[in-house]
C-alpha cells in the first residue's frame, strides 16, 4: 500500500471518519444508555432469589447493582486491552485494519444480544463485556486518525463534527426503534422482543456504516506492516512499555490525561447509568425513556456545535471548565429536585448541551499534546475513560447504591470527579503541552 504524506489532509477523509461516529454511536445509544441497563437488571431479577440477589462466579451481588458492576468490569478489562491495541495499531502503521477487527468484533457481538431471554443476564453480560472491550478498541483506533485528517486549527471543528453527526447516527437508529417499540403490539409481538429487537439492529447498524469509514481512511507510515511473529508480538509490549514510562517527558499531557479520566468517568457512567434510574427509581416507562434519550441525540447535536463555537471564541480549555460546571449543576438538581417525568426531561436537556461539548473538545484538546506518530497509543491510554469506558464511578455508583439502597445518594456520589476533574483540568497548560509535543518530534 502507498504510504501517504503525515501533511496530507483530505475532506473526504474527514467524512469517512464522521461515518464510523455514526457507526458506533447505535451502540452507544440504543444499547449502552438505553435498552440494555434495564433488560439485564429485569434479567437478572428473573434469576434473583427472594432476596433481590443473584451470584454471577459465586459473587453475592444486588440484582440492581449487576448493571453498573457489569459496566466497571468491562473497563477493567479495556485498561488492560486498549493500550495494547494501540501499540498494536501504532507499530505496523496498520490502523484501518485495526479499526475492522475491532469494529466487527464488536458489532456481531452488540448483534447477538437479540438471542437474550428468560433469565440469561450471565450470557447477556459475556456479550456486553466482549461488545463495550471491542467498541473502546476501536474508538481507539477512530481517534489516533484525529492528528492524521486534520490540521491543529481544524481540529476542533472536526471533532466537534464527528461528535455531532455521531448523535444524529445514534438518533436516527434510536427514534426506529421507538416506532418499533411503540408498535409492538400491532406488530403483533411482546415488548421484550422489540428490545431485542433493537439490541440487534444495534450491532448490524455498526458493522453496515463502518464500511464508509473503511473505504475511506488511509494508513500512513511504513508501506508494509511487518509480519506477526513473537518477536514483533514482544516489540508491541516494549513499545507499550515505552509509551507508559515516556509519558512522564510530557507533564502537561499526563496532567490533562488525569483531569479527563476524572470528570469523563462520571461523564460516561451518567450517560450508561441515566436509563436505569428513570425505569428504575423514577418508574419511567421504557418507551419514556426511548423519547427523552432521541430528544438527548439531537440536543447534542446543537451541543456539540454550541461549544466549538464558544471554544473558538475563549479558548478549548476554558469551553471544557464550563461544560464540567453544567454538569455539576445537572448532577446537583437530578438529587435535590427530580421526581416526575417532566424534570426527567428537563435535566436530560441540560445534559444533552453539555455532554457533546465537553466530550469532543476534550478529544482534539489531546490530540494538540500527543507526538506525531504514536496517536494510537496515546488514544490508547485516553480511551480508558472515554466512550463507555468509565470504571470506578460505576463502581462507586454501584456500592453507594448497594450499601443506601438509594439511587439519589448514588448520583450525588459523581460529583466528586467532576470537581476534582476541574480542579485539575485548571492546572494545566495548553500551549506548554503543544510545545513538549512539538519538541519530541512533531
Amino acid at each position: 500500500m502507498t504510504s501517504v504524506p503525515a501533511y496530507e489532509y483530505s475532506v473526504r477523509e474527514q467524512r469517512g471518519w464522521y461515518s464510523y461516529d455514526w457507526a458506533n454511536s447505535g451502540f452507544a445509544t440504543t444499547t449502552i444508555a438505553l435498552f440494555l441497563g434495564p433488560y439485564l437488571t429485569a434479567l437478572a431479577k428473573t434469576a434473583a432469589d427472594a432476596a433481590g440477589y443473584v451470584y454471577p462466579l459465586g459473587i453475592t451481588v444486588d440484582a440492581r447493582s449487576y448493571w453498573s458492576y457489569l459496566v466497571s468490569l468491562s473497563v477493567i478489562l479495556q485498561v488492560l486491552v486498549l493500550p495494547v491495541v494501540g501499540a498494536i495499531a501504532d507499530y505496523g502503521r496498520r490502523k484501518k485494519e485495526c479499526l475492522a477487527v475491532t469494529a466487527y468484533v464488536g458489532a456481531v457481538a452488540a448483534a447477538s444480544m437479540f438471542t437474550l431471554d428468560g433469565g440469561e443476564y450471565m450470557l447477556g453480560g459475556v456479550l456486553f463485556l466482549i461488545a463495550n472491550v471491542s467498541f473502546g478498541a476501536s474508538i481507539v483506533v477512530s481517534n489516533s486518525f484525529l492528528p492524521e485528517i486534520a490540521p491543529p486549527e481544524q481540529r476542533d471543528a472536526v471533532s466537534s463534527n464527528g461528535w455531532g453527526i455521531g448523535y444524529l447516527g445514534g438518533g436516527v437508529l434510536l427514534g426506529l426503534n421507538l416506532l418499533l417499540y411503540l408498535n409492538a403490539s400491532r406488530l403483533g409481538i411482546s415488548e421484550a422482543l422489540a428490545v431485542r429487537i433493537s439490541l440487534g439492529l444495534a450491532g448490524v447498524w455498526w458493522g453496515v456504516f463502518t464500511i464508509p469509514a473503511l473505504l475511506t481512511l488511509r494508513n500512513r507510515g511504513r508501506e508494509q506492516a511487518p509480519a506477526f511473529t513473537r518477536r514483533v508480538f514482544a516489540g508491541v509490549f516494549l513499545q507499550l512499555g515505552q509509551t507508559i514510562k515516556g509519558i512522564r517527558r510530557y507533564p502537561q499531557t499526563t496532567l490533562f490525561l488525569v483531569a479527563f479520566l476524572l470528570y469523563n468517568d462520571a461523564i460516561q457512567a451518567v450517560l450508561a447509568l441515566a436509563s436505569q434510574f428513570g425505569n428504575d427509581e423514577l418508574k419511567i416507562p421504557i418507551s419514556t425513556l426511548t423519547m427523552v434519550i432521541l430528544m438527548v441525540q439531537f440536543v447534542a447535536f446543537a451541543g456539540a456545535l454550541g461549544f466549538n463555537w464558544l471554544a473558538a471564541r475563549t479558548d478549548t480549555k476554558r469551553a471544557i471548565a464550563a461544560s464540567l460546571l453544567l454538569w455539576i449543576a445537572a448532577l446537583l438538581y437530578l438529587y435535590a429536585a427530580v421526581h416526575t417525568t417532566a424534570e426527567f426531561f428537563a435535566v436530560s436537556a441540560v445534559v444533552a448541551i453539555v455532554m457533546g461539548g465537553s466530550q469532543a473538545l476534550s478529544r482534539s484538546l489531546f490530540a494538540r499534546m500527543i507526538p506525531k506518530g504514536r496517536e494510537a497509543e496515546y488514544f490508547g491510554i485516553y480511551e480508558v475513560s472515554d466512550k463507555g469506558t468509565s470504571w470506578l464511578s460505576p463502581l462507586i455508583f454501584g456500592l453507594a447504591l448497594q450499601w443506601t439502597g438509594s439511587y439519589r445518594w448514588a448520583i450525588l456520589s459523581l460529583i466528586v470527579f467532576f470537581v476534582g476533574g476541574l480542579a485539575v483540568l485548571a492546572r494545566v497548560d495548553v500551549a506548554e503541552g503543544e510545545r513538549e509535543a512539538l519538541r519530541s518530534g512533531r
